[in-house]
């Protein structure tokens, strides 16, 4: 008798590798993906409570200097948030998606903050899954 394998226990040794990695890899990217959505509502909701604080001095939204109107990158690098919207009472916080990681999280492609609080994200259906509140 030989040590060694065979070809059959080969091949059923790859089988198995190939069909625990098509379960896991899916399954860790959206995790990665998961994770990565709270760089946005932490970004959107430190510029929102920037934004409050200035509204509270001035009692205007316009000229706060705090948060910038162009895009600016979060602390993790995942979403650009950007102010618009912005009058003496009102303004709209967004975060899109700018890493190749979050680029392809179909379940949450945009997130957005108002001046009341409210919270919604594209698509619509989704905006509680994608601001951790289920």
């Amino acid at each position: 008798m030989k040590n060694g394998f065979t070809l059959v226990e080969l091949m059923i040794a790859c089988a198995i590798v190939g069909i625990l990695a098509a379960i896991a890899i899916p399954s860790y990217t959206a995790y990665v993906q998961r994770a990565n959505r709270t760089d946005a509502v932490r970004a959107l909701t430190l510029d929102a409570q920037a934004l409050e604080r200035c509204y509270s001095q001035a009692f205007t939204y316009v000229g706060c200097a705090t948060v910038p109107a162009g895009p600016v990158l979060t602390s993790q690098g995942n979403y650009n948030v950007t102010l618009t919207g912005v009058t003496a009472t009102t303004y709209i916080l967004t975060a899109l998606p700018v890493s190749p990681q979050q680029l392809g999280d179909a379940t949450c492609t945009s997130f957005l903050l108002d001046q009341t609080g409210a919270q919604s994200a594209t698509p619509a259906a989704n905006s509680k899954t994608c601001w951790g509140s289920t």
